[in-house]
């Protein structure tokens, strides 16, 4: 193939593996043109095997099947495509031994980094990434047990926008459907929602004692607390959910029940999964740019100068929230 390019091997072996050197684009030109005519296909295995690195990135997310980390799964694959790679994706279902077993599958790999959507990281999960110096940038949530960078958005913010928002349409308070019990207090996104609104009902010199519930992330388990919560007595006039599945569980258990939206009931969510569009009525919500998150974890994670010192503050890379207004918060 050198042969045929009129160059030396080292110099194909920097364009097939597009670097560690820069190649003229003449140069460049006759080796690909060489590639194409001698059919040649690089073995990646036996690249791996050399440098050390594998053309994938691992991706961990809590469950799939929910529609946001599907969407965020998707921008990953979109920003890695891009950087030519690919990525492999593990399910913890929220469980943290389920985690440490792709973290050790991945990394066991020489995946060129991983990016972790953690629930909860557990200190075993976090001794494990340190075993292995691995490349990791936590996306989304940003447990305290480890101090990697995190690409995160303005989850406190967003909740304090979609609060006001309700709160000026003059409904007399509130209330908040939150997570669970087992819901980390810190570093957790739904954590920050609650706060958000904490903040915005305390803001408006509200109180929010009893005004606030529990309930699971997914629509399947909300919808079931949500026609216990508006079957009752006390039927709050305006709800904001944690989540667009809580919330799109809410507007199901309200259909069922006969309870306008927003006529009787207002309702604000958070995410903007493309469903919310679609859901009856249509959701207000709070957006983030997932796209733009995914290409910087992306980027971050593939930087070889990504365990740079610095403070935890430096190392939060921060998007901002958007209130998406629609129809199930009462504006026309």
């Amino acid at each position: 193939m050198a042969r045929l390019a009129g160059t030396s091997t080292a110099v194909v072996s920097y364009v097939i593996n597009n670097g560690p050197r820069p190649v003229a684009p003449a140069t460049r030109e006759r080796v690909l043109a060489a590639i194409k005519e001698l059919g040649y296909r690089p073995d990646r295995v036996a690249q791996a095997m050399a440098s050390r690195r594998t053309d994938l990135i691992g991706l961990i997310v809590p469950d799939a099947r929910q529609p946001f980390f599907a969407e965020m799964a998707h921008a990953v694959e979109w920003a890695a495509s891009e950087r030519g790679k690919m990525v492999l994706v593990g399910n913890s279902d929220y469980v943290g031994e389920r985690e440490v077993h792709y973290l050790r599958a991945f990394l066991g790999m020489r995946v060129s980094g991983l990016i972790l959507v953690s629930h909860a990281l557990n200190d075993l999960a976090a001794a494990e990434i340190d075993a292995w110096d691995a490349r990791v940038v936590l996306l989304h949530e940003r447990p305290e047990a480890i101090d990697d960078v995190a690409v995160v958005t303005d989850d406190l913010g967003g909740a304090q926008l979609a609060v006001r928002h309700l709160l000026e349409h003059g409904y007399e308070y509130v209330a908040c459907m939150g997570g669970t019990a087992e819901t980390p207090s810190v570093g957790d996104p739904v954590s920050d929602h609650v706060e958000g609104w904490k903040r915005a009902m305390k803001e408006a010199g509200l109180s929010t004692e009893g005004r606030l519930f529990e309930a699971p992330y997914n629509r399947y388990d909300a919808y079931r607390v949500a026609l216990e919560l508006l079957s009752g007595p006390q039927r709050p006039p305006a709800i904001f959910c944690s989540t667009d599945d809580q919330a799109i569980g809410l507007l199901r258990a309200a259909r069922e029940l006969r309870i306008d939206v927003p006529g009787e009931l207002a309702v604000a969510g958070f995410d903007d999964i493309k469903e919310a569009a679609l859901a009856d009525p249509p959701l207000t919500t709070v957006a983030s740019d997932r796209s733009a998150m995914a290409r910087e974890a992306v980027d971050l994670v593939l930087d070889d100068g990504l365990r740079v010192a610095g403070s935890r503050r430096e190392r939060l890379k921060v998007f901002p929230s958007q209130l998406v207004v629609r129809q199930s918060c009462g504006c026309a």
